[in-house]
């Protein structure tokens, strides 16, 4: 560290927005007018998503989501420089943001530990970490909640999911996923970057529940259609 805080490394590789590559002031990940820019999800927006997505699970007991994301605009930026730049840090700055968000929903909740949702191995080693770990990471900063990375574990290597449609995802993402232990009543938090059917995070939900999880929540830091 340098003096007053600033990390040394912002000394010698400046930082730059990776919505509009401007340069940051040090300990900056987003500049002030990008974040401004990216839309806020609302409470009529989470919960008309809640009942399109999760309602009729009954897997996902409640969930929410910090922006809403939209195709080629700045938080689609972003969450791309986070998982295929490396941005590590840039995750847990976003998960701070989200914990800003989801903290007063905690009492009510009553969450036990953070899960993020895993990667198979072989994708971990494609991109060298997990971008929902380092979002759980942030996000157990601003709540004092512990992440638990045991609890799930991705078996099968699944193909991207862009371009697939509900059904289709559904398809891709079912029998992905085996418990890491036992549970015993434990309710938790599953932690993704952007939902969009939702089908990963209820598949992730229905075998933590299988395994003995109470109350299963979702957060994620936007939420797409």
């Amino acid at each position: 560290m340098l003096k007053y805080g600033v990390p040394i490394i912002d000394f010698f590789i400046p930082r730059f927005c990776p919505s509009c590559r401007e340069k940051l002031p040090p300990r900056t990940f987003i500049c002030r007018y990008c974040l401004r820019q990216i839309k806020t999800a609302d409470k009529e927006r989470i919960l008309s998503e809640y009942i399109r997505k999760f309602s009729g699970s009954g897997v996902i007991k409640d969930f929410t989501s910090r922006f809403v994301f939209e195709k080629d605009k700045g938080l689609q930026h972003i969450i791309h420089s986070l998982k295929y730049e490396k941005k590590f840090l840039l995750g847990v700055y976003l998960g701070t943001l989200l914990g800003e968000t989801v903290a007063r929903n905690f009492e009510r909740y009553k969450i036990d530990f953070i899960v993020p949702v895993p990667l198979h191995h072989l994708k971990k080693v494609e991109r060298e970490f997990n971008q929902s770990y380092y979002i759980a990471k942030g996000l157990s900063r601003v709540t004092g909640i512990k992440i638990n990375n045991s609890l799930v574990r991705r078996k099968r290597y699944t193909a991207s999911q862009t371009t697939m449609n509900i059904s289709e995802r559904e398809d891709n993402i079912r029998g992905a996923f085996v418990p890491g232990k036992r549970l015993s009543g434990e309710n938790l938090l599953i932690v993704d970057d952007v939902i969009t059917t939702g089908s990963t995070v209820k598949e992730c939900g229905r075998i933590l529940m299988k395994a003995g999880a109470g109350s299963i929540y979702a957060a994620s830091i936007a939420i797409a259609d």
